[in-house]
């Protein structure tokens, strides 16, 4: 047996799930669907060439350490148990292990908003608009001179949009879908025993803290030809014992792209967008929470025997067989602030993780590889330009820690991971992976 695990994944992060509410007291999450317009161009705003070579970027000597987003390492330390669950945290400072209003869980879900929102005009203009959603509908407005043609198009799309958000089993922008991802983020981590429950299913008297869960909405922003999606999410973890909050993030997932494509194969693009935003914020709230590390280091791409470089740059590979072995180079370049922790990795022991995707989910990851290559296991296809990136992970006094996703940037343009150029080349996360090209007619 291989000393890392493999996994061909087909299904992307498409949930069919239900979105919950629950609380002592009644409280509502509140999912907010809201779209406005601009007619003015984003000033200032440049599309890269996907086709010209990119530089390769250098080490980025700071002088001093950036704080760090996440949760703090002695926080992390104090917390060995907690529970995921899906929804807003309730507004009363006390948190118990069991809740008095029973709502619907992970298991048969809430009962679909169809019906919310009927009989509110759907015209475009400055009038109110009405999307019906799973849990609340909340009236936005679209505002502005809008042509004929682009009137007609933040129609359809904003019709379409309705369809699929309606109805909550056929779309993964769900609390449920999102607790789900931040669970299997973090269930790795040795020195966490973690769960997920549903509202309805009492919280074991040990549990340290709650890890509350909730998407918060999705706003569309129409600036001349260009639509601009993104989703916002919640997170608040919250001690059992006595309520008090420990840590609270927010995470958004934003791209763009003509409205034209947006709405072209039957809103195709959304849907992709919807599982990469799931996707996205699902492992950005487990990271930011309990398990990333923000080292000083570079990792880029390197050659192997299997994959050549592009016009001289690691960025963008090709290869003449379906079964590349992709390479990768990681220097840690010190002067963290972590302490005794950072300066204690040993280099020799650093595993990675290395997933592969496709423009509509990922397609292929291996976990805990030892040494900074791997050959695929599973046949890529032929004629497909795939992006693929790898994680550290560093293993010290029985703690494991993963380090960034390696993206490329530059000295002129540093990667935010969740703000997109254009949907239809490559979705917001992945835009900055490393490009792997396979040849027609490879085997």
């Amino acid at each position: 047996m291989d000393e890392h695990t493999t996994t061909a994944l087909r299904g992307g992060a498409n949930s069919q799930k239900q979105n919950v509410n629950f609380s002592n007291a009644p409280v509502r999450t509140t999912v907010l669907f809201a779209i406005s317009c601009a007619v003015m161009l984003f000033p200032g705003w440049a599309t890269p060439d996907e086709t010209a070579a990119e530089p390769v970027p250098s080490a980025q000597e700071a002088e001093a350490p950036e704080p760090h987003t996440h949760m703090s390492e002695e926080l992390r330390s104090s917390i060995n148990k907690v529970v995921v669950l899906p929804g807003q945290s309730p507004a009363s400072q006390a948190v118990t292990g069991s809740y008095g209003e029973e709502t619907a869980g992970l298991i048969g879900g809430a009962q679909s908003g169809s019906s919310i929102g009927k009989g509110v005009g759907k015209d475009v203009g400055p009038v109110s608009v009405g999307i019906p959603f799973p849990i609340l509908t909340v009236p936005g407005a679209v505002i502005g001179g809008i042509s004929g043609k682009t009137k007609r198009e933040i129609q359809e799309f904003r019709d379409q949009l309705t369809e699929e958000l309606a109805d909550a089993a056929s779309q993964p922008l769900t609390n449920d879908a999102l607790a789900s991802d931040v669970f299997w983020g973090i269930r790795r981590l040795p020195s966490l025993d973690s769960k997920i429950l549903t509202p309805t299913t009492p919280v074991p008297e040990d549990t340290d803290a709650i890890l509350y869960v909730s998407l918060q909405d999705v706003t569309i922003n129409v600036e001349g030809k260009d639509a601009i999606i993104t989703t916002s999410a919640s997170a608040t973890l919250r001690r059992l014992s006595d309520g008090e909050h420990l840590f609270e993030n927010q995470v958004q997932y934003q791209d763009r792209d003509t409205l034209s494509n947006w709405t072209k194969n039957e809103s195709g693009l959304w849907r992709d967008y919807a599982n990469f935003a799931r996707h996205y914020i699902g492992r950005e709230i487990s990271a930011e929470v309990f398990d990333r590390v923000e080292l000083r280091h570079e990792l880029q791409p390197k050659e192997t025997d299997t994959v050549a470089r592009v016009k001289k740059n690691d960025w963008q590979g090709i290869s003449k067989t379906l079964s590349p072995t992709l390479g990768w180079d990681l220097t840690l370049l010190g002067g963290d602030s972590y302490g005794v922790w950072a300066k204690g990795i040993d280099e020799a022991n650093i595993a990675y993780d290395i997933e592969i995707y496709d423009m509509h989910r990922p397609i292929y990851s291996a976990k805990d590889i030892k040494g900074p290559s791997h050959t695929v296991t599973f046949g890529l296809e032929a004629c497909k330009t795939y992006r693929w990136s790898v994680r550290p992970s560093y293993q010290v006094n029985e703690e494991i820690r993963f380090g960034e996703w390696m993206r490329f940037n530059s000295d002129t343009y540093v990667s935010k991971a969740n703000v997109g150029r254009k949907a239809s080349e490559a979705p917001a996360y992945i835009q900055d992976f490393a490009k792997l090209e396979i040849k027609c007619g490879s085997k």
